[in-house]
């Protein structure tokens, strides 16, 4: 998805996502987190051991995040602009309920992989795409 696509869906369509990542981004800011580009989307990072999540075009990370939970998180980002005013009850509120499920579960041996379920895994795909997509684009600049 080029740059243009992905900040017209992302504030228009997935408009509900990208407020609440505005107001996120305003938070994390008052505390002293910087933002920094990760790939179109604006990265705060903050505190350590707490993974990341993503709303709209705002990726929120602890400071160890490697590059996988970011482009993981781009992935979420393009999946806003794909499912718009879907997002929140088709991606955004399983996520989250799925990773606290996970955080708190004490047998940790039953769970399978992060990305066994399909909006965890397609977020994956699309946000590793997505760094190709970019890289290629900024070589042949």
């Amino acid at each position: 998805m080029n740059k243009f696509i992905f900040y017209l869906l992302s504030f228009t369509w997935g408009l509900p996502v990208t407020l609440a990542g505005c107001l996120t981004a305003l938070v994390f800011r008052i505390c002293g987190a910087r933002p920094e580009r990760a790939g179109y989307c604006f990265r705060f990072s903050l505190g350590r051991g707490w993974g990341g999540f993503s709303l709209g075009v705002f990726i929120f990370t602890d400071k160890n995040a490697n590059s996988h939970v970011i482009w993981h998180e781009h992935g979420h980002g393009v999946q806003n602009c794909v499912y718009g005013f879907f997002m929140p009850f088709i991606v955004s509120l399983p996520s989250a309920v799925r990773y606290w499920y996970r955080r708190l579960k004490k047998d940790k041996s039953a769970l399978g992989p992060y990305e066994d379920i399909w909006f965890e895994s397609q977020a994956t795909r699309t946000g590793m795409r997505q760094r190709y997509y970019i890289a290629i684009r900024n070589r042949n600049r």
